[in-house]
């Protein structure tokens, strides 16, 4: 069987819950398709991270790679379009933060995502889940990932890989007081289309 690597965050910043994780650790093992999945969650941190991130691609092997990340006060879920080679804004969870640097020095400027992120949108819609293409994954760990996924599916043959933002869960809306909220069944669900749409493919 075919290997979907799902990653996730842990909390950071000021965000006390990450609803990524939970999603992540529900969906470990589930099939989609010809698909197993191996979900696994990420630290903040512009080092470990990443190297976590290239030690299970180097593991695992994966077929697909969606990685999900929190993206608190959006409403909608939201399929990354491109990732660039920048790292830049706010603290990680050690305190480093980075200004106008290369992911990866040398490295291609930007990856387009290969995973069917219009239809992905599609079902979602006619599901009733709110859903758009986003088209910047920003330049913090999110944006970091999905580079490193792309970089890796270009330099791997029958690869496609890919970058999803979710909004906040309402634990999470509630602990913060000012953003809005899914509840934690419809983020899960919302992202089980998603994986449905991927394996189609």
């Amino acid at each position: 069987m075919k290997k979907l690597l799902l990653t996730g965050f842990e909390p950071f910043l000021t965000n006390p819950i990450n609803p990524t994780m939970d999603i992540v650790k529900a969906l470990d093992g589930e099939v989609f398709g010809e698909y197993e999945v191996i979900g696994r969650v990420l630290s903040v941190d512009f080092t470990k991270g990443p190297e976590q991130f290239k030690t299970l691609l180097a593991d695992i092997k994966p077929a697909m790679i969606v990685s999900l990340g929190l993206a608190a006060g959006i409403t909608k879920i939201s399929p990354e379009r491109v990732a660039i080679n920048i790292k830049d804004g706010e603290k990680d969870n050690n305190g480093v933060t980075f200004e106008d640097a290369p992911i990866v020095e040398g490295g291609e400027v930007a990856y387009f995502s290969t995973l069917p992120i219009r239809s992905m949108v599609n079902r979602l819609n006619e599901a009733g889940y709110p859903a758009t293409i986003s088209n910047s994954a920003g330049t913090y760990l999110c944006n970091n990932m999905m580079y490193e996924g792309l970089r890796y599916a270009n330099l791997t043959q029958n690869v496609v890989a890919g970058f999803i933002h979710i909004p906040a869960s309402f634990e999470l809306a509630i602990a913060n007081g000012r953003i809005p909220g899914w509840s934690s069944r419809d983020l899960l669900n919302a992202i089980k289309l998603c994986l449905e749409e991927c394996v189609k493919n």
